[in-house]
């Protein structure tokens, strides 16, 4: 099949060719003759398997037929997204596919001024790309009309529900016509984006081109087992030694995924941070140099899992494992995209068993678990203690104006718990960790000391003499970034 024989315009078919697409994805050959037709779709594949295009392409083509086409500023079709990134990225795939149509598109979404985004709506698009929380405070401010929108996407559905974003979707649903196209898209469809489904969707074309909550076939899945104060030295030996280019590092919070960074950077491997809390320019700095190579590592949160568009990324290594086993999905599907190959690794702390055993009954088989090998342990930061994972734990949101929760760690009390083994500064010895290894301070609640006796918080272990010195701690429990609903 190709995709004229799907029933594209010519003007579609010059730029999807110029995209160098030879023929239409699964996604695409079962959803664009829907869409063309004018039917709700409900879909459900892979990511890196086109879903963008599935429904950008049909929705341009029917936006250009509308002999209403260029009569009203407002918008007649909308796309809602979770991130600002996968917002960014539908937008520029519109304008490829675009380039040789006369409409106009926009996108709009939180961490930026919304001065110019009010701008650009008052010279009016046919088509809208938004985060739910701007696209609600434009229209509070009166700077938008949905009530010409003849098509509405829900892009990522499952990671809307996830990220609190069901009563902006259902505010959202008010300030459409009630006679309109409602297309569902995403990479894993739990139960209750089936219930969303029923609510808004009429009589869908069910289209799902891969078995529910599947990963990617080309993905190369495997597994350490190694202790939680060990894993920065792993990861920095297995990107040394592996001679990685680039890698995609997730963890569970904001405040992880900077001291992350930071450490790496310590051990000579460039590396940033990308999250709800950073700036929007923060965060297209950083991509912008992943993708160029000049940076390594990036080090991101579940916000990063989604909207980021990275050709032939060849790692990601999932450092902590996710709270929800469906984000174990997304995180390794960023990888292998494409008809691509890639390889996913998952660093195990013996506290994150349960959390592995919900993704392996989630993929239905085990992950395969790799001997740790010998690896130096080098002259990073010391990885403060955070307790067992919970729910709270994950990155919630985009950092558009709302204040994240009160967590990180205490301060160390002096006097009890075990006493962290000094290392040398400059010496290097090795560590191979035995599967299944058992630690007192899991057993016991108790943690490593991640600074000394009367140091700044949040600074980890300092250098003495050419040594880092560990203070006594006391078990601590993790706080996370518990912001409740969040905005993007």
């Amino acid at each position: 099949m190709s995709f004229s024989d799907l029933g594209l315009l010519p003007e579609l078919l010059r730029a999807v060719q110029e995209k160098g697409y030879s023929a239409p994805t699964p996604i695409q050959a079962g959803t664009i003759p829907a869409i063309l037709a004018g039917r709700d779709v409900l879909a459900g594949a892979q990511t890196g398997t086109g879903k963008t295009a599935a429904f950008v392409l049909p929705i341009l083509q029917r936006l250009t037929q509308d002999a209403a086409h260029g009569a009203h500023p407002a918008p007649r079709a909308l796309v809602l997204t979770p991130t600002r990134e996968l917002a960014a990225q539908i937008a520029d795939n519109a304008t490829g596919y675009g380039r040789y149509l006369k409409l106009r598109s926009a996108v709009v979404f939180g961490g930026v001024g919304i001065n110019p985004q009010i701008d650009q709506l008052r010279r009016g698009c046919d088509l809208l790309i938004a985060t739910p929380g701007r696209l609600l405070d434009l229209s509070e401010q009166g700077a938008l009309n949905l009530s010409r929108v003849s098509c509405f996407v829900l892009d990522e559905a499952d990671r809307m529900l996830d990220m609190g974003f069901i009563h902006a979707i259902r505010r959202v649903l008010k300030l459409l016509p009630a006679q309109r196209q409602n297309l569902m898209f995403s990479a894993t469809y739990s139960e209750d984006i089936r219930a969303l489904a029923q609510r808004f969707l009429h009589d869908p074309v069910n289209v799902e081109v891969t078995s529910r909550n599947s990963t990617a076939e080309r993905v190369t899945q495997s597994l350490y087992r190694v202790p939680k104060e060990s894993k920065r030295h792993l990861l920095a030996h297995l990107i040394n030694e592996g001679n990685w280019q680039q890698v995609l590092v997730f963890t569970r919070t904001k405040h992880g995924a900077n001291r992350l960074a930071k450490q790496l950077e310590s051990a000579g491997i460039n590396s940033a941070a990308i999250h709800g809390n950073k700036s929007q320019a923060a965060r297209v700095r950083a991509l912008a140099d992943f993708k160029s190579l000049r940076v390594t590592a990036l080090v991101a949160t579940e916000v990063a899992a989604r909207g980021l568009d990275i050709k032939e990324l060849p790692h990601v290594v999932n450092y902590e494992l996710p709270n929800v086993p469906e984000d174990y999905v997304h995180r390794i599907g960023r990888t292998a995209r494409a008809g691509a190959s890639g390889a996913a690794v998952s660093l195990v702390s013996p506290d994150e068993e349960p959390l592995l055993r919900d993704i392996e009954r989630l993929l239905k088989r085990p992950i395969e678990t790799t001997a740790v090998p010998a690896f130096p342990i080098l002259n990073m930061p010391a990885e403060p203690d955070r307790g067992p994972p919970r729910e709270m734990h994950r990155d919630r949101g985009a950092g558009n104006g709302n204040r994240g929760g009160r967590g990180g760690p205490r301060r160390p009390q002096q006097g009890q718990g075990q006493r962290q083994e000094r290392v040398p500064g400059n010496a290097a010895r090795t560590a191979a960790p035995q599967d299944g290894q058992r630690h007192s301070a899991h057993r016991h609640g108790e943690s490593h000391g991640s600074r000394p006796a009367g140091a700044p918080r949040g600074e980890g272990g300092r250098r003495f003499g050419g040594e880092r010195r560990g203070a006594r701690t006391q078990g601590e429990r993790g706080g996370g970034a518990n912001s409740g609903w969040r905005r993007a």
